[in-house]
């Protein structure tokens, strides 16, 4: 069973990766304007995200507006709606048993199901790593080919966002956390244990196997 510092640091990356994914979802900057080319007008730059549009203003002004259907959004920007949420889920579960089956913490009064509990914790926060690194890197790939696109307007072209970053980042934190409670969370094989020990008194207590003539 993991110790409790290795567990203790794998409860601050994960609530480090629930927030950057809070972040990411929430916040609008999946998607910048990009200035290039014949689009050199910067007196204002918009802001695209999973949830809503915003157009800034030089001035400092900034309107924001919802989407008026899923159904206009791109194919990376609706799976990232449903993965992030979904993520966003397990990994709010996986922290509270995480911390129920901690050494740290007397939640569960069974030590032999703790391990077990971290162990589940740890594949939970695995996949929702995955469910955060996959959108991004999908919006990602799709913004820089349509960036590099020459058929692709100017004014359409769009660059990666402060979201995409902090999607990266939250993601790596729970790969890691994840992995690292996998690897230190593995029950002990307690039958084998059991059946030696055993074993071992009879042969101390003298017991031999019948002689047969």
């Amino acid at each position: 069973m993991g110790s409790s510092g290795v567990q203790i640091v794998c409860v601050a990356l994960s609530i480090l990766g629930l927030i950057g994914g809070i972040v990411t979802c929430i916040v609008p900057k999946w998607k910048v304007s990009s200035f290039v080319g014949s689009n050199i007008v910067t007196a204002q730059s918009t802001n695209e995200g999973i949830w809503m549009t915003c157009v800034s203003q030089s001035t400092g002004q900034q309107q924001c507006k919802q989407y008026d259907s899923m159904l206009i959004l791109s194919g990376d920007l609706q799976a990232a709606r449903a993965m992030t949420i979904i993520g966003g889920l397990i990994l709010f579960l996986a922290l509270l048993i995480l911390l129920a089956g901690s050494d740290f913490t007397t939640c569960v009064q069974n030590t032999d199901a703790k391990p077990k509990m971290c162990l589940v914790a740890g594949i939970m926060i695995l996949v929702s790593g995955f469910l955060l690194i996959i959108p991004v890197s999908w919006s990602a790939h799709n913004t820089i080919t349509e960036f590099n696109n020459p058929l692709v307007m100017a004014q359409q072209k769009r660059e990666l966002g402060a979201c995409i970053f902090v999607g990266w980042a939250g993601s790596v934190l729970l790969l890691l956390a994840g992995g690292l409670l996998c690897c230190f969370s593995r029950p002990s094989g307690g039958s084998s244990s059991e059946g030696t020990a055993k074993y071992r008194s009879n042969g101390a207590s003298g017991v031999s196997a019948p002689n047969y003539v």
